[in-house]
C-alpha cells in the first residue's frame, strides 16, 4: 500500500508539473495576441476610449446568461470544477473559485464522506490497487492467489472509507470545519500550487474563516490508528502507523495541489469549461 501511494503522489506531481508548461503557453499566447492587435490593450484599460473602428458592445451584448453554467460558478466563463475526474474519479468536494456556497450541515458532511466513500469508482480504484500491491508484495502475510487478493482488496477498501469519514465527517462535525475543497483559481503557478499543497494544513471553519485544519492532519491520525486494528501485528507499531499517516497526509496535499488546476487542465486539454 505504501508503494502505491507514492505512486500515487509522484503521478500527481508529474501532471502538476505539466501545468507549468500549459501555464507558459497561455503566457505567450496572451503576449503575442496583444502584440498584433494594441486596440486588445486598450480596450483592458479602464478608461481608455475605445479605437474609432471597434465596434461598442451594447448592453445586450455584456449581459450575463442567467441559465449559464457560468452565471452558476465563477464569473467570466472561466474553467469550472466537475463532479469527476476524467469522468471516473470522485471530486465532489471541489468548489470552483469564486463560488458562495451556506454552511454545511453535519448531515452534509457525513453524506460527502459517504459519497466518496461508497462511490463505484472507489471499488474500481480499490481492485487497481490491490492488485498492485499484491504484485509488489506489500503484505507478505496475506499471500498470493484469490484469497490473497480478497485480503488485499477489503484491508484497502477499509482504509479509504475510514479515512474519508474521519477526515471529511467525523472531525469536521466535531470541529465546526468545511469539509470542501474552495479553489483559488487566481496567480501564478507556484502561488496557486502552494495555495493547493498547503490546504491539508489550513480550511475554513463553518464560519468561513481560515483556520488549522485539524479535521485532516487528526482524522488521517485516526485513520492510521484504527488500521492496526486490522493489520497484521507486524505492522501495529508506532512506526509503521506513523508512516501510514504521514503518507496519507502527503497524498492528501497533492490532491488538492492537483485539484486547483483541474479546471485548467480540462479545459485546455479536454476543451470543457
Amino acid at each position: 500500500m505504501p508503494l502505491i501511494r507514492l505512486s500515487s503522489a509522484l503521478s500527481i506531481t508529474c501532471v502538476t508539473g505539466l501545468l507549468l508548461f500549459v501555464n507558459s503557453g497561455d503566457l505567450l499566447e496572451a503576449q503575442q495576441t496583444t502584440n498584433s492587435n494594441p486596440g486588445v490593450l486598450v480596450a483592458a484599460l479602464p478608461d481608455a476610449p475605445l479605437p474609432a473602428d471597434s465596434q461598442q458592445p451594447t448592453p445586450t451584448d455584456s449581459k450575463p446568461n442567467p441559465s449559464s453554467a457560468d452565471s452558476q460558478g465563477k464569473a467570466g466563463g472561466e474553467p469550472q470544477q466537475t463532479d469527476r475526474i476524467l469522468g471516473i474519479m470522485p471530486n465532489f468536494n471541489a468548489v470552483t473559485a469564486d463560488t458562495k456556497l451556506p454552511p454545511q450541515s453535519v448531515k452534509d458532511k457525513f453524506v460527502m464522506a459517504g459519497k466518496s466513500s461508497f462511490d463505484y469508482s472507489s471499488f474500481l480504484l480499490t481492485a487497481v490497487q490491490s492488485g498492485f500491491s499484491m504484485a509488489t508484495d506489500s503484505y507478505p502475510e496475506f499471500h498470493q492467489g484469490a484469497a490473497g487478493y480478497g485480503r488485499y482488496y477489503w484491508h484497502t477498501l477499509a482504509d479509504t472509507g475510514s479515512e474519508n469519514f474521519m477526515v471529511a465527517g467525523v472531525w469536521p462535525a466535531i470541529f465546526h470545519q468545511d469539509n470542501r475543497y474552495y479553489t483559488l483559481g487566481h496567480g501564478g503557478f507556484r502561488k496557486r500550487a502552494f495555495y493547493g499543497a498547503t490546504r491539508v494544513l489550513i480550511t475554513r471553519t463553518d464560519a468561513g474563516n481560515n483556520t488549522f485544519n485539524a479535521s485532516e492532519i487528526i482524522g488521517a491520525g485516526s485513520a492510521a490508528g484504527i488500521s492496526s486494528l486490522y493489520y497484521p501485528t507486524k505492522y501495529r507499531t508506532w512506526t509503521k502507523v506513523g508512516q501510514k499517516w504521514l503518507t496519507s497526509c502527503l497524498i492528501d496535499s497533492g490532491s488538492y495541489a492537483f485539484k486547483e488546476f483541474w479546471p485548467d487542465i480540462n479545459h485546455k486539454i479536454f476543451h470543457t469549461k
